[in-house]
């Protein structure tokens, strides 16, 4: 499909790029470049093959993926090994570089690519909190944080001056990878040119301003914040950043450098007759002073009875305790932030249900388990695609099963009369995988 790019956009590459135009415009109707990024949390030697095209240089566990490869549709990929993004998205991220015990916050998060990154990076440790704004886009935030099995993470929905009165000075660090004029999609997705105006990517500018503005409060003294964009607009970028220390003064650019990537400025933009990439754009941000990143506690969530977390731990004692009820669902989560009047879709780790005399566990505490000491069935190719198809499976087991593949947990099972009955979502039922 060839579909022309805006003049109006060449116009401004022209008095942007100079010399390199005709490199950028070429590489711009060149094949997209794919990545993958494995999860450090889920370690399993059969995702080798998926790693043969080099490594994203600026990316932990980050993989050049083939342009025709079909990793997406493989039940490695439900499992939650790796997460499908595009190589330079994940440099926001690697600029963030969260670390274990910290209280980090992805203002804008789905679908989940950065916010995944920095939850592997944060290895369980610490308080992620991923919020979005729109609903729908926020659900495949929670799905792809369960998915890749992160537990210290609570997901949001919205919007972020509202955070920003409730968590004052509250994080560590904040990523702000901010909706934008789209304009480093335009090789992956050509549809997107059709769509761009100058005037929409002005619009993006003065809205990126104002969740900039509600990012600033969030941000805790000595703490950092990233800004990026997937477009290659100074006005949606470097001038953003300037703009943003003028208009904030306790904040000021930071030089960063990862391999292949060097940002004296503390600013960097990939192009993609530059970088083995599509367009990204990160800045890095510290503020002034040296303070520690409080968040008032919850007091809202109810907390399960004696008996019912009695009734839990019996049935499921390598699962984490129960902590808090969300609905109808015991949770665990070690500090729970005031999420009073915050509509939230997700918190902590999703362990599972008592009802009655009798304890169910939730699909995320398999997804969870990293070296399970419980009963596990581990199933063959055939087998586990008839699984995550909601069918049973031949095994003398009896009771509760964590039901793995190629050592990782897929989900549920209960054994009882030489059949394991299937306990896989009915919603994630049915997909089409490859062993």
């Amino acid at each position: 499909m060839n579909i022309k790019l805006p003049e109006d956009f060449i116009s401004r590459m022209r008095l942007q790029l100079g010399d390199e135009l005709t490199a950028f415009l070429h590489a711009l109707e060149e094949p997209p470049v794919r990545g993958i990024r494995m999860n450090p949390l889920k370690v399993t030697d059969s995702i080798k093959s998926l790693t043969e095209d080099g490594r994203v240089p600026w990316a932990k566990d980050g993989y050049y993926l083939a342009l025709d490869s079909n990793a997406g549709s493989m039940i490695l990929h439900e499992t939650g090994a790796f997460y499908i993004q595009e190589p330079g998205a994940m440099l926001p991220a690697a600029v963030l570089a969260a670390r274990p015990g910290e209280k980090v916050l992805d203002l804008c998060a789905a679908p989940g690519g950065k916010s995944t990154q920095i939850g592997c990076g944060m290895k369980g440790e610490g308080l992620l909190v991923c919020n979005e704004p729109v609903p729908k886009r926020a659900a495949i935030l929670s799905s792809n944080i369960e998915r890749m099995g992160l537990p210290n993470t609570v997901v949001t929905c919205a919007k972020p001056d509202q955070l920003a009165k409730q968590w004052p000075e509250g994080f560590d660090a904040v990523m702000v990878d901010a909706p934008c004029s789209g304009e480093g999609m335009f090789r992956r997705d050509p549809e997107t040119r059709n769509e761009w105006t100058q005037d929409k990517a002005d619009g993006c500018a003065e809205r990126q301003q104002e969740i900039l503005s509600a990012a600033a409060g969030l941000v805790r003294p000595g703490g950092r914040l990233v800004y990026s964009t997937c477009t290659y607009n100074p006005r949606e970028n470097e001038e953003n950043a300037r703009w943003f220390t003028a208009q904030f003064p306790e904040f000021s650019l930071q030089a960063f450098t990862l391999p292949g990537i060097d940002a004296p400025e503390g600013m960097f933009t990939c192009y993609p007759h530059r970088l083995k990439g599509e367009g990204q754009f990160a800045a890095l941000f510290r503020k002034a002073g040296d303070g520690e990143a409080v968040l008032p506690e919850d007091r809202s969530m109810p907390v399960p009875s004696k008996n019912d977390s009695a009734v839990f731990a019996g049935a499921f004692p390598d699962l984490p305790r129960a902590t808090h009820l969300f609905g109808n669902t015991m949770i665990s989560i070690p500090k729970l932030p005031d999420l009073k009047g915050i509509r939230t879709l997700r918190i902590g780790l999703h362990l599972g249900e008592v009802r009655g005399k009798n304890a169910f566990p939730d699909h995320a505490a398999a997804l969870c388990f990293r070296t399970p000491a419980m009963q596990t069935y581990d199933m063959k190719p055939e087998e586990v695609v008839r699984f995550l198809s909601g069918e049973t499976i031949k095994s003398s087991l009896e009771g509760w099963t964590l039901m793995r593949y190629n050592s990782l947990a897929a989900g549920w099972g209960k054994g009882s009369g030489g059949m394991i009955k299937n306990h896989y979502p009915k919603g994630l039922r049915g997909l089409h995988y490859l062993p």
